[in-house]
């Protein structure tokens, strides 16, 4: 199994400024964002994390580096300049620090240990990239105004975005990716101009090498808005996880 993560922990946060000015630290039940992002990766049985800093970055690094010493967690930092852009900018700037295969997810999202598993689980070839996806259409766990809507044809991903008129699933924000996620930003970047993850899955999505693993039961929550905030609060009050 990868041991390896990525974190990006590089934007604004604009969204949830309400709960603090720096996404990544603000407290969930108690817990910093960031703090738990990374804890239910090593209780899934991620080893490595390397978290892409930006907004604030020597704030956030001050903040993991006491929380390495403080857990005995491995964590590596790396800091994108361009953080006000497209968070595929991100996943590119941390390429040459990760091994070929590794786990990709946001620091405000709130998942569940067995998502991780069940992703893992699946079987890939050596260029696909797998993304966790939810069939909930109904989840009213999802910010639909929000979230990434995805179209898959079995296990294969047709089309992704947040605007996309037709879906089946929703993108949980948790990749099992290589090196053709990078290679399919940068083409996407240099392409047409958008450097965001989607871009990059719906290049690969048209060469039948994004994968759709469905997470079944696994809760998550991305945490972006007081409003999300309050329900992950809620969920966390009654689940441990």
């Amino acid at each position: 199994m990868t041991t390896d993560l990525l974190i990006v922990a590089a934007g604004m946060g604009s969204r949830l400024k309400a709960k603090g000015n720096l996404k990544p630290l603000v407290s969930l039940a108690g817990v910093p964002l960031i703090e738990r992002a990374i804890e239910t990766a090593l209780s899934a049985g991620i080893t490595q994390v390397t978290v892409v800093t930006g907004y604030q970055h020597r704030v956030l690094e001050e903040f993991l580096c006491q929380l390495s010493n403080r857990k005995g967690w491995t964590i590596r930092t790396i800091f994108n300049p361009d953080f006000m852009y497209a968070n595929g900018l991100s996943v590119l700037k941390a390429a040459p620090l990760l091994n070929d295969r590794f786990c990709l997810t946001m620091c405000d999202h709130l998942v569940e240990p067995s998502l991780y598993q069940r992703l893992l689980a699946q079987p890939l070839g050596p260029h696909e990239v797998a993304l966790g996806i939810d069939r909930r259409l109904a989840n009213p766990f999802v910010d639909l105004n929000d979230v990434t809507k995805v179209r898959l044809a079995g296990r294969n991903i047709r089309d992704i975005g947040k605007d996309i008129a037709m879906y089946n699933a929703f993108d949980t924000g948790v990749f099992h990716a290589n090196a053709s996620l990078f290679d399919a930003i940068a083409r996407s970047l240099n392409d047409s101009g958008d450097c965001s993850i989607s871009g990059g899955m719906k290049l690969l999505a048209a060469e039948g090498k994004a994968i759709g693993v469905d997470i079944g039961d696994s809760q998550w929550i991305d945490v972006d808005c007081p409003e999300m905030h309050e329900l992950a609060s809620n969920w966390l009050a009654t689940n441990a996880l």
